[in-house]
């Protein structure tokens, strides 16, 4: 059988358009696509915060320039285009309900992120704008119809039960890798199946708690 044919692990990558590591990510998917097939899968952060008792550098007055800062020099670092937008938090509710309800591939996902960390803007104050820069027509509503609203609170819900406690996090045979920085550990994972099972990594997962 021809290295074309044979068929490549399945991965999740659950993002939220509100994340910026999320953008940086997505920018870099190219160094994990040759070896895995990534589903994207659009969650609410803000849900999964909820479901697993955290908060995100922007809701915290001492990370948030800290954070925002650190994402303009890494984009300058990685040499990746990088505007924020209007304001930071938004609410991402009907942009990533819409991401869902239209079963977004990558090209629509990526046009998403464009949209806020290229074009830097919020897709709740260009609503016909934002679905026109996705391909969709100007007139499509913000999703309001039952089957959208449970989509993403179920996506949200998979993403807990995958081990996700934020974005972007990809999920490759039941293993979370949480952030940016773990793209190399993923690629390390994939050419080390077994490491996971191997004694320092049991130690460190099963860590007595000292508080």
């Amino acid at each position: 059988m021809s290295p074309n044919n044979i068929s490549k692990p399945k991965a999740k990558l659950y993002y939220d358009i509100i994340s910026p590591f999320s953008y940086f990510y997505i920018k870099q998917r190219h160094r994990l696509s040759d070896q895995i097939e990534i589903e994207p899968i659009p969650i609410l952060l803000g849900g999964l915060f909820r479901a697993t008792d955290n908060r995100g550098p922007g809701e915290i007055p001492a990370k948030r320039p800290h954070t925002y800062q650190y994402c303009v020099w890494l984009a300058e670092k990685l040499g990746i285009p990088f505007r924020f937008p209007e304001h930071h938090p938004f609410l991402t509710v009907a942009p990533q309900r819409l991401l869902a309800q239209e079963n977004a591939n990558w090209q629509m996902v990526e046009r998403a992120f464009d949209y806020v960390w290229l074009e830097g803007k919020d897709p709740n104050l260009s609503w016909p704008q934002f679905c026109e820069y996705l391909g969709l027509p100007i007139q499509t509503p913000k999703p309001d119809s039952p089957m959208a609203k449970e989509k993403l609170i179920a996506n949200t819900h998979l993403a807990k039960e995958d081990g996700a406690f934020g974005v972007p996090a990809l999920v490759i045979n039941e293993q979370c890798f949480w952030g940016l920085d773990t793209i190399d550990w993923a690629l390390d994972y994939l050419a080390r199946p077994g490491m996971f099972e191997e004694p320092t990594y049991l130690r460190a997962k099963n860590m007595p708690f000292g508080l």
